[in-house]
């Protein structure tokens, strides 16, 4: 599967409110009157269902899988904080892993999770995204940067190995050392794990996205996370309006790419928070202070999908 090659879009959604599962629903403490949360009953959402035996949560279909992309590097940072010293609007986000079929909390799961800066640029890549703002990895250096000789900024060659960061065309060896934008946790006995990071930024070709993987069944090394299998490849996304909130805020206003919307993306199903459609919370007209960003991801610990079985 391509870059532009999305999964099957469900059929069986059924529209209603959106009713975020447990921790899902985690709004920001302190971030006062006045704020924006996303993800609202327009979209298509999960098909919550109640679970058994008296539980007090609602529990979710499985979560979309995608396709892995070029830029996944190997679980080797164990951290909460992924920010290193990257610029950018600061995200919280927090998630929570269910076993779909039963509902429970899955704990001990490795949730890895890998994105771009804020001006489209994947770490471990950079020379697959120089050229500045729509160059060939649709990030770079601001528009001082920009080629003069490519018009409007389009690239005019074809992307590496798929297409720059995306989903499909096989993996990509690394160019560089650097990690800033990635890690792993292990989830809680209640199936949380929290991550410290930036609003990812966009490049040529794709929506505003964070990659993801779920591990189970293996353990923590000083070497990362080894053994298991990969129960859950797939990537969070978030809503048309903040996305536009952020383009307002530096960095991420000096970009010159042109932006993909929610719509317009080939590996969003458009299906809601079953397709990895975030919940949002952040102040209105106050962005830059920080954005919680929440999802509950249902999958199944028995399965493999490690991203290149679509």
């Amino acid at each position: 599967m391509t870059e532009t090659q999305g999964p099957a879009h469900k059929k069986d959604m059924t529209r209603r409110r959106m009713v975020l599962a447990g921790g899902a629903a985690i709004v920001a403490a302190g971030i006062g009157a006045g704020v924006v949360a996303t993800a609202s009953a327009d979209e298509d959402t999960a098909g919550a269902k109640k679970p058994g035996g008296g539980q007090g949560e609602e529990c979710y279909r499985l979560t979309s899988e995608t396709t892995e992309g070029p830029y996944y590097i190997d679980a080797d940072k164990f951290r909460k904080d992924i920010t290193e010293d990257k610029e950018g609007i600061p995200l919280t986000l927090r998630l929570k892993v269910i076993d779909s079929d039963t509902c429970k909390p899955v704990k001990h799961a490795a949730v890895d999770i890998w994105h771009c800066d804020a001006l489209g640029v994947y770490s471990g890549y950079e020379a697959m995204s120089s050229g500045g703002p729509g160059g060939p990895g649709g990030g770079g250096t601001p528009p001082s940067g920009t080629p003069t000789d490519a018009p409007s900024g389009t690239p005019t060659g074809a992307p590496p190995s798929g297409g720059p960061g995306g989903g499909g065309g096989g993996h990509s060896e690394p160019t560089d050392d650097k990690r800033y934008l990635r890690g792993t946790q292990l989830t809680d006995k209640h199936g949380y794990v929290e991550f410290k990071t930036i609003f990812p930024g966009w490049y040529q070709g794709r929506c505003v996205h964070i990659h993801t993987k779920v591990h189970v069944g293996g353990r923590m090394t000083d070497a990362g996370y080894e053994g298991g299998h990969t129960c859950h490849t797939g990537q969070f996304f978030f809503a048309e309006s903040a996305v536009l909130d952020s383009a307002e805020v530096e960095p991420y206003s000096t970009s010159t790419t042109t932006r993909t919307t929610l719509t317009e993306d080939t590996i969003y199903d458009q299906s809601g928070v079953t397709g990895g459609l975030m919940k949002l919370s952040y102040r209105k007209h106050h962005m830059a202070r920080g954005v919680v960003g929440s999802l509950t991801m249902g999958v199944d610990p028995d399965e493999t999908h490690d991203g290149t079985d679509l």
